[in-house]
């Protein structure tokens, strides 16, 4: 079976089509803008994937999805920086998917070190406000908030590891 999206990257659109290559196989065909590869896909993390590209010399990535504001809304870290990714982004628009509802949880996009945290519980906060800032592969991330709330719990603390998926602030 093959799924496709539109998926915007920076304010680009492109068509991705995606099809496992066999059941429970960890390999998929990508189909990116009519141009084939092939991606050898693990999650190690709860937001962590590990991708290997035999067509490319095996060349290996670590990819790092937090959820963003809007459905089908994703902040994705690479090593070479962030970007912010919209799939079918456009269909979700035209339907009127609201923002997060209800209780979000904010949880590190990878392994690194909690360098501030910026909330406290009770604390009121907006829609994209600054929440915790996360140093993960040699890069800040500033983690925000996807919605308008008050904070609920922040597990997070200042100078200490995390995993990749760890609970770091709650917002209700």
């Amino acid at each position: 079976m093959t799924a496709t999206f539109e998926i915007d990257v920076n304010g680009r659109q492109h068509s991705v089509s995606v099809e496992r290559l066999g059941a429970g196989s960890s390999r998929f065909r990508l189909t990116i803008d009519g141009q084939v590869t092939e991606v050898d896909a693990v999650r190690t993390g709860s937001d962590v994937l590990s991708l290997i590209l035999p067509a490319h010399g095996h060349s290996s990535y670590e990819v790092g999805l937090t959820p963003g504001l809007g459905a089908g809304d994703w902040t994705v870290y690479l090593h070479q920086g962030m970007l912010d990714v919209s799939v079918n982004g456009r269909r979700a628009r035209r339907a009127g998917v609201a923002a997060a509802a209800g209780e979000q949880r904010i949880v590190a996009p990878m392994p690194g070190k909690v360098l501030r945290v910026l909330v406290a519980p009770g604390d009121e906060v907006a829609v994209r406000q600054p929440l915790v800032v996360v140093e993960a592969m040699k890069m800040e991330n500033e983690l925000a908030s996807p919605k308008a709330g008050r904070v609920k719990d922040v597990p997070a603390v200042a100078g200490e590891s995390v995993e990749a998926g760890r609970l770091l602030v709650v917002v209700e």
